[in-house]
């Protein structure tokens, strides 16, 4: 592959050209606007249509507006100016939305943090991207999370303010809902110009395969691109669609399907916080939801939550599915539940979002034995095979994006964009697969090593870095095996220090309490082994690893 200059900064032009800019422009794949000025449309034309719920809070267009823009003023009042970084932990709850757009009403860049993630990995997050203020909670699923930003503050200088939503408050903070609190509504005058579509708009962090999470910067076009295309392309939303989605809005699906997709149009979105099946189809049926984009075990799980009596969810028309394959079996028995409905697959990631997708009108057997053809107008699809060269039709070769979904790049970390994104502008992203003559994809394996639990990425050498810390391990590998449920689950395979016999739950203990990673993280399998199986140049040989791993207790 050709390596793109490591010196080129963070801008529309560097990343794709001037060229490719206008050629964007022209076919209306890059639109300008904002965030902000879409919210502005729907609460002008439609104020009091309802645009976000989640159970316990429902907003309209014209609330949302008003709440959003009063937090603006009040970031602007905090110090926080266009450019700068604000991170945001918080369920899927509404405060998230009126979050987000009140980071992109004055300019400033919104770094979304995962619920699941917490010190060591919140710790990098903000470390990394600078952020100066954040938005957090307070006990969420028997966890504090303002404790933790409160830790968090010695550690992490350039955070300067802490907005707390449903949870109480200290001396130097700020109650969210004080914040959002008025009775006027600031305009231009105080929030300025609505911000330039080409600058950084969103840092997304993804673990990926590395040991640290990496922040893919997007832009308003970049993301709008993805968005927009999605609502009108794949789902064909219109205004009376309700969104449903259980994914983490904080992640890449949920904030792009269940925030900006219903945005697009002017539609409703309904947020569910803790993921339970039962609940799920509950909500559905009681928000008369239509659509939603998940993992696949999600689906799995609704289904088998359904069994018997269960609440009418005809109205769900469409079901996008991301991160495993969709088997036939599945699909027909997804119908037999969902009337009404269509169960899509689609691949893709933080870097691009969408990449490919199939769409209605694809057959059965398209939907079960490919991951789809480019998911939108403009997005083109490469195989690049050993040789470098383009892979013929079933060849397999690594996936590689070209079009004006991808980022500009990471954030603060030249080097590990420049070992993605090539001369010819294209994103290599790290999984193989094949493409048929007609160009559907079907991704058939992995470059990275990583292991997706229910459809969220586990970077093993992240966690092989903290097993290898603990004092009764002198090495340790992690790998994935197979989970009806989940897809895959994580197991550590571990060389013991001369007699030492640590236990799964030694482990997981050490790896909760004293390096303090993300529970999903932990694994969940543990094999004990005299020594790790090594080629000849030294590396671990892990399909021989993933072997034990499937047999372990």
């Amino acid at each position: 592959m050709v390596a793109m200059d490591t010196t080129w900064e963070l801008t529309a032009e560097g990343r794709f050209g001037a060229t490719s800019i206008q050629e964007f422009r022209a076919r209306g794949w890059w639109q300008g606007g904002s965030a902000a000025a879409l919210l502005d449309r729907w609460a002008e034309q439609h104020p009091q249509r309802r645009f976000v719920s989640d159970g316990t809070v429902e907003l309209d267009y014209a609330t949302v507006r008003d709440r959003a823009y009063r937090l603006g003023e009040r970031l602007l009042d905090l110090g926080v100016r266009p450019g700068d970084r604000v991170a945001v932990q918080l369920p899927n709850w509404a405060e998230f939305a009126v979050s987000y757009l009140a980071v992109a009403r004055i300019g400033a860049v919104m770094v979304p943090i995962m619920t699941v993630y917490r010190h060591t990995e919140v710790a990098h997050v903000l470390n990394n991207s600078g952020a100066v203020a954040a938005v957090t909670t307070g006990v969420f699923r028997s966890f504090d999370h303002t404790e933790m930003f409160r830790a968090l503050r010695a550690e992490c200088p350039e955070l300067r303010s802490l907005l707390i939503a449903r949870g109480d408050t200290q001396e130097g903070e700020l109650s969210f809902d004080e914040a959002c609190a008025g009775d006027t509504v600031p305009g231009a005058a105080v929030l300025g110009p609505h911000p330039d579509p080409d600058a950084p708009h969103l840092i997304v962090y993804t673990s990926g395969t590395e040991s640290t999470a990496k922040g893919c910067v997007h832009t308003w076009n970049t993301l709008d691109f993805s968005g927009r295309g999605l609502a009108h392309d794949v789902f064909r939303m219109t205004p009376d669609d309700v969104m449903f989605m259980p994914s983490p809005v904080a992640h890449a699906t949920g904030l792009v399907v269940g925030l900006l997709v219903p945005l697009a149009v002017g539609a409703q979105t309904h947020l569910l916080d803790v993921w339970e099946p039962s609940e799920g189809l509950r909500r559905i049926a009681e928000y008369g939801c239509t659509a939603t984009a998940t993992a696949t075990p999600f689906v799995r799980m609704a289904l088998d939550a359904a069994r018997g009596e269960h609440p009418d969810v005809s109205s769900m028309r469409f079901w996008l599915c991301a991160g495993a394959p969709i088997p036939e079996s599945l699909a027909k028995e997804f119908a037999g539940l969902f009337v009404n409905g269509h169960l899509v697959p689609l691949y893709g990631a933080s870097e691009v979002m969408a990449a490919t997708c199939c769409h209605l009108g694809d057959s059965l057997e398209r939907m079960s034995s490919s991951d789809g053809s480019p998911a939108l107008d403009g997005v083109q699809i490469t195989i690049i095979g050993p040789d470098g060269g383009e892979a013929g039709p079933g060849e397999e070769g690594e996936i590689c994006y070209r079009g004006p979904g991808a980022i500009l790049g990471y954030w603060r970390e030249p080097e590990r964009s420049a070992a993605v994104i090539d001369g010819e502008g294209r994103h290599h992203m790290g999984d193989l697969g094949r493409a048929d003559a007609d160009g559907y994809v079907r991704v058939t394996g992995r470059l990275k090593d990583i292991i997706i639990r229910g459809g969220t990425n586990i970077s093993a050498g992240e966690v092989e870095g903290h097993l290898v810390t603990h004092p009764q391990v002198v090495a340790a590998a992690v790998v994935a095996y197979p989970d009806e449920r989940l897809g895959e689950r994580a197991a550590a395979i571990v060389v013991p220090a001369d007699g030492a016999r640590p236990t799964l739950e030694d482990l997981t203990s050490y790896l909760r309490t004293e390096r303090r990673i993300a529970p999903y993280k932990l694994p969940e399998r543990l094999v004990l082994v005299d020594a790790l199986p090594m080629t000849a140049t030294g590396k671990v040989q892990k399909f021989r690893l993933r072997d034990l791993a499937r047999g372990g207790a």
